[in-house]
């Protein structure tokens, strides 16, 4: 079966089997992400797993397709930092790094001329090394996923990846190809990424430029497409024009799902995200944790510099997101655009600890302080969330993120580690110790591979409440020793 996509409408969180909201079902992106939210905590209610359920069955290959500047690093980047996210354990093998660790011949386009049999036959050397490499790392080093980012742009290529990870291991193979003939797009890329390559190492960017154009005529003689007539055995997205449409064959399985409702969502058009905590609260004054306070007296003069950032900031189109909790709505209440309230948002449920002192959970449930510090991304608070649960949780909100342009968000401090760690690819024993002080606004400006990030502090006193990982974790040790990274507070 074959189905051409645009303009989707977001249907399912994907982590369990939800039921799916058809396009005139959904009155609006954000209303049906909240739809799906909502059938994830019924999900969790009755499940309450000890952690995220494991969404593969069998090792997976993720094989890029494409002429260069298609933009099928930016994909393998993204989609690599997006999985590890959500728990699969992935990494991209780039044959072009392969290239450059194995020879230092390029000089200029003529290396790929399909004719020049010498750098032919070290292009196919290295391209079976990054294969190899990635089949190791799929058997024997822990992953789950391994993404080959390479041009795979010939069916008989593409074939030696179908012998060597589907026939010989028996593992599940998803191809992405990424289609681009609007010049303007093909040039962008080139000169944002491709003239700044190890390749033209002190080229002028005009000499770089025309030798790139040459080196993509040279795949053009030889280059085959994905197309159903010939593939239509084979798993794969062709994706046109960076998301203009889509072209989705024969897909097998949970994670494709995942990854091409991932690929549907992704943009790269120039936007800013804006991340921050709620002005300081009464609570967060008393160390206490979880709560619905409302802000302090520092808190709602954070929120009124707040206002008057952003209005000097003169960002165009800007959506501001809350929590439903109080002391959210309040901090975002002298920003002059439109607002929306995610329960998504909401800070991690702490169970039974809600609203208590870390020195009243250590008198009353020493064990379970002790269990949190020895595994604070795994750990779930008695009738409440862990880390990992908050992360699938966020996930429609990423997601929506993705298809964004300039968003200011409005949150916990929980909730921000978790979106922060998504952008600048933190792991999961580091995600829960992330410092995102209060009164302090966080600027995301994606750039070609990765996320540009600013802290700007508004100048508003505030309480410190980020607690660092104590030296001592085990049950046994004495009440000060759990107590020694605990911020001061009332």
């Amino acid at each position: 079966m074959i189905c051409a996509v645009s303009d989707i409408c977001v249907t399912s969180l994907q982590l369990y089997s939800y039921p799916l909201l058809s396009h005139n079902e959904c009155p609006s992106t954000t209303d049906n992400y909240k739809y799906t939210y909502s059938l994830f905590l019924t999900t969790m209610d009755k499940v309450k797993p000890t952690s995220c359920p494991h969404v593969l069955r069998a090792p997976t290959v993720i094989a890029m397709v494409g002429l260069p500047a298609r933009g099928k690093t930016y994909i393998s980047k993204k989609l690599t930092r997006y999985l590890n996210w959500i728990g699969v354990t992935t990494k991209v093998f780039n044959v072009g790094e392969y290239r450059r660790a194995k020879t230092d011949k390029y000089r200029n386009h003529e290396f790929f001329k399909p004719e020049n049999k010498e750098a032919q036959e070290l292009r196919s050397q290295v391209a079976m090394l990054a294969m190899e490499d990635a089949a190791k790392y799929l058997e024997e080093g822990g992953g789950e996923v391994a993404v080959v980012d390479a041009t795979n742009t010939t069916r008989s290529r593409r074939a030696i990846l179908v012998k060597m990870f589907t026939v010989d291991r028996n593992f599940k193979l998803f191809f992405v190809e990424s289609v681009c003939d609007e010049p303007s797009i093909i040039e962008a890329n080139i000169l944002e990424v491709k003239v700044c390559s190890p390749d033209y190492l002190g080229m002028d960017k005009n000499t770089a430029l025309e030798d790139f154009l040459k080196r993509i005529e040279h795949y053009k003689q030889e280059y085959e497409a994905l197309d159903y007539r010939f593939d239509k055995d084979i798993s794969f997205i062709q994706i046109f024009n960076q998301g203009e449409r889509f072209i989705v064959n024969r897909l097998a399985g949970h994670l494709q799902s995942r990854v091409v409702y991932y690929l549907m969502n992704i943009h790269v058009l120039p936007r800013t995200i804006y991340l921050t905590r709620h002005g300081e609260s009464v609570m967060n004054l008393q160390g206490r944790i979880g709560g619905n306070s409302e802000l302090s007296d520092h808190g709602h003069r954070y929120a009124e510099e707040l206002g008057r950032f952003v209005q000097n900031e003169n960002i165009p189109n800007l959506k501001v997101w809350t929590s439903e909790l109080v002391r959210t709505i309040q901090t975002g209440r002298f920003i002059d655009a439109p607002k929306e309230h995610w329960k998504a948002l909401n800070e991690i449920d702490a169970g039974i600890c809600e609203g208590m002192t870390y020195e009243e959970i250590q008198e009353t449930y020493p064990q379970d302080f002790a269990d949190r510090d020895q595994d604070k991304y795994h750990y779930r608070y008695p009738s409440g969330e862990s880390y990992q649960d908050l992360v699938a949780r966020l996930e429609p909100v990423i997601l929506e993120l993705e298809r964004q342009e300039n968003v200011m968000v409005i949150c916990h401090q929980a909730v921000l580690r978790c979106l922060l760690a998504y952008f600048q690819d933190k792991s999961a024993d580091n995600l829960p110790y992330l410092k995102v002080p209060l009164h302090t606004v966080i600027k995301l400006t994606p750039v070609a591979y990765g996320c540009r990030v600013e802290f700007v502090a508004l100048d508003i006193p505030a309480v410190n409440t980020h607690r660092d990982r104590p030296v001592n974790v085990t049950r046994s040790r004495s009440t000060c020793e759990a107590l020694e990274t605990v911020p001061n507070h009332e």
